[in-house]
């Protein structure tokens, strides 16, 4: 027996943790009961880190950063198309040198390991299903969230919904309608919860939900000021095709609003619509009525979306 229980806890040492996520994800009645209660605004400025990639990148922060005001805070890792097990090390990080060669670089593990961020908000790769399926998304959001809580109890964790190229054979607006609920929550949100401590929670940035309501009433309406359609919130390539995943400077002004909205909590109407990347350039601006729809479907979203925390 002694024999037998050696050679189970040395099993035990060579698998990784992330293979023992046994544990029951909510169902619909627990996760009522976890997200009934809004998160209380926070009192002043926020400290923010952000984990992911190009859907990330340097300028949406860096617009967040402004819409937010004097006091706010941010760092970043950022890779091309990085996974959360690539960011906790278990794959390598594709355009690390590159993407981090920035003054807001903090290596992840130092900086969820730090305590000094209110906010860690974290993203997943896409294809969405791809990163479920052969990255183990669910394991790794929970490594990553006990991490941060281990550290500081009270930080507020959110997982930042992306979405998927504009030439998605199952329909952009489609995915974006089901991959919500399907994946985000169903396949990665759930079970995280499952490894979490008792009432600990992550929320949820629906950069995708919000995308799909402009880019739906942008097209009703035959345009908004400088938004014709979906394509004028993506970028344009080198050679002047589109990029169908990347968005442009309105693209990152929008999300940066919905990240300001459930970050927040509060309604991005009237905020500065004029700002500037990364680098310190002028980013174009969208035109103020664009402007004015964008913040108004911002906050439309942090509100009626599930599980961002914002209360309805």
């Amino acid at each position: 027996m002694k024999r037998a229980l050696v050679a189970f806890a040395l099993v035990l040492i060579a698998v990784p943790a992330a293979a023992f996520f046994h544990s029951t994800a909510p169902d619909d009645a627990e996760m009522a009961r976890l997200f009934a209660a809004p998160l209380p605004a926070p009192e002043g400025p926020l400290s923010v880190y952000h984990l992911g990639h190009s859907l990330v990148n340097r300028d949406m922060p860096a617009m967040l950063a402004q819409l937010a005001g004097e006091g706010h805070s941010y760092d970043s890792q950022l890779g091309w198309g990085t996974t959360l097990k690539a960011h906790w090390g278990d794959e390598p990080i594709n355009g690390f040198e590159a993407e981090n060669n920035h003054d807001r670089f903090r290596p992840a593990h130092d900086a969820v390991a730090s305590g000094d961020y209110d906010a860690i908000v974290l993203t997943e790769m896409v294809e969405i299903r791809d990163a479920i399926a052969y990255f183990d998304s669910p394991e790794y959001l929970a490594l990553w969230a006990n991490a941060a809580l281990e550290a500081r109890p009270d930080v507020r964790l959110y997982l930042y919904e992306t979405w998927h190229p504009l030439n998605d054979p199952g329909g952009w607006i489609t995915r974006l309608e089901t991959d919500f609920a399907r994946y985000w929550e169903a396949e990665i949100l759930r079970p995280a919860l499952a490894e979490l401590p008792e009432g600990a929670v992550i929320h949820v940035i629906p950069a995708g939900q919000a995308l799909a309501a402009l880019v739906e009433a942008v097209e009703a309406q035959g345009g908004v000021g400088n938004l014709r359609d979906r394509n004028d919130l993506f970028a344009l390539q080198p050679d002047g095709s589109r990029d169908m995943i990347h968005l442009n400077d309105l693209g990152n002004y929008f999300v940066a609003l919905v990240h300001y909205a459930v970050l927040y909590q509060k309604d991005p109407t009237g905020l500065p619509f004029e700002l500037t990347r990364a680098d310190g350039s002028v980013a174009t601006s969208p035109a103020p009525k664009a402007a004015r729809l964008m913040q108004e479907i911002a906050w439309q979203a942090a509100r009626s979306t599930p599980l961002t925390g914002v209360a309805r």
